[in-house]
């Protein structure tokens, strides 16, 4: 099975090559797909506020996490319509999105429409440098039994590097927004400011650490976070 990562920033910019920077922007709405219990279909709408043509390409891949960040994989679970769109200036255009297998999963099933704006049809061969944007909407499937991601948090140290790590043993993903560790004096380091990444269910994480901390990370930390938009607090020790 054919995979490739992505750092999947929501949306994301590719260089490819042309004359003139010619990329136009897309609205999408709604910039998350939950697909609630008994759910088979859901949709998208994507808008073109500007006058100047979209041409893309929409599909769907599965969506896994190992140690290393986030691997993208073939999804033939569920499937986007249209394949190709062409958006006028000022124009609109609904995606649908269908789940092929009916009935809800044990665990919520997560992935990726990925929309990449291509070349109008019978264009030239570009040269020279432009923008051509990438547009990633996270999909989730909800579970047949409703029940909260369960999050385990270490800090150690592995390779002469600081790594702090989640595992997430629940059903249900979490959204991991700004974050800081605090030593027992006090000490902060701030890991982010905002989105650090998606924890999903049954998957782990590890981001690196600074070498620099102004925390002491052999000892007891406090992990001060936002999880999907409300602060929680969790107590781990180093391990050095």
């Amino acid at each position: 099975m054919s995979m490739f990562r992505s750092t999947l920033c929501g949306l994301c910019v590719a260089a490819c090559l042309n004359a003139q920077v010619l990329a136009a922007t897309l609205q999408v709405a709604p910039v998350k797909v939950d697909f609630t219990q008994g759910q088979n279909a859901a949709g998208l709408a994507l808008d073109n506020p500007g006058d100047t043509p979209v041409y893309g390409q929409v599909r769907v891949f599965r969506w896994d996490q190992d140690a290393n960040g986030d691997v993208l994989s073939p999804s033939p679970e569920v499937v986007a319509s249209p394949p190709i769109i062409q958006l006028a200036g000022h124009g609109q255009q609904l995606i649908r999105l269908i789940r092929v297998q009916a009935g809800d999963p044990a665990v919520e099933q997560s992935y990726r429409l990925l929309i990449d704006e291509i070349p109008p049809p019978g264009s030239d061969q570009p040269v020279g440098v432009a923008i051509r944007m990438r547009y990633s909407v996270p999909v989730f499937v909800a579970p047949a039994r409703t029940a909260p991601a369960s999050l385990a948090w270490r800090v150690v140290r592995d390779a002469g590097q600081w790594q702090l790590r989640l595992a997430n043993n629940g059903q249900r993903h979490t959204q991991v927004g700004a974050l800081s560790l605090v030593d027992s004096a006090g000490h902060a380091l701030q890991v982010s400011k905002g989105l650090l990444g998606y924890a999903l269910a049954g998957h782990a994480r590890q981001w690196p650490l600074p070498a620099a901390s102004p925390a002491r990370l052999d000892g007891p930390l406090l992990i001060k976070v936002n999880l999907d938009g409300r602060p929680s607090t969790f107590k781990v020790a180093g391990e050095g």
